[in-house]
């Protein structure tokens, strides 16, 4: 048989409907179960031995660190929703890949937090729900506003990090470089969003989602 007739390029098949269906299925229950996520990078807090925190701080701590888990379960549905209704491939490879270092974020809240004695916030269901929501009209609005919805979230969870980092106690290592490590990931997913064309919400839409922010934090601290 001649060469010429032999072709060589790899097969790729077009996921239906059903097909992302169940992928997404998979997604929600991985990330709500804390089960099957694997981090595809060592937790930053790995080799560092644990700190001697008192029951307050220790508790004080666990609620951070129950906050920041949430917002990476919201991180994974924004992006997850955004992903299946965007409208340019390039951006689809832009979610998932951002929701790909999420996962890392995620895998090491979820283990600190078991290092802690603690659990993840039991309203995470909700709120995976509303982002996933919000992540698919942004997505099916337009490329530029999904994009948009990226940073000016990121905008926000780098604001709690930074604000965690100045109430974690100063003998908290591990705490620490996780949350320094999620702040240097989430500013580089905004700046990343904005060139690639994301549109600079105006700030009455910026306050409106720190309000919403407030709300989740406040709740998934205690519950």
């Amino acid at each position: 048989m001649s060469n010429d007739l032999i072709s060589h390029k790899p097969v790729t098949r077009r996921l239906s409907l059903v097909d992302k269906l169940i992928c997404e299925a998979d997604t929600v229950m991985r990330t709500l179960t804390n089960r099957g996520n694997t981090a595809g990078r060592p937790s930053p807090a790995r080799g560092h031995s644990e700190s001697s925190l008192t029951e307050e701080e220790r508790s004080h701590v666990a609620g951070l660190m129950r906050v920041n888990h949430t917002g990476e379960v919201c991180a994974q549905a924004l992006y997850q929703g955004q992903a299946l209704t965007a409208k340019l491939p390039t951006v689809r490879d832009e979610m998932q890949q951002a929701a790909a270092e999420e996962v890392d974020h995620l895998v090491w809240c979820e283990e600190r937090l078991r290092q802690l004695g603690s659990r993840p916030s039991a309203l995470n269901p909700a709120w995976y729900g509303l982002s996933f929501a919000l992540g698919a009209l942004a997505g099916a609005v337009g490329d530029a506003v999904s994009l948009g919805f990226v940073a000016a979230t990121e905008e926000r969870v780098c604001k709690h990090l930074k604000d965690h980092l100045r109430q974690l106690p100063d003998e908290d290592r591990r705490s620490r470089l996780i949350l320094q490590q999620m702040l240097e990931d989430e500013e580089r997913h905004g700046e990343n969003a904005l060139a690639a064309g994301g549109t600079d919400f105006p700030r009455p839409v910026k306050n409106a989602m720190t309000a919403l922010s407030q709300v989740m934090t406040k709740s998934s601290y205690y519950v």
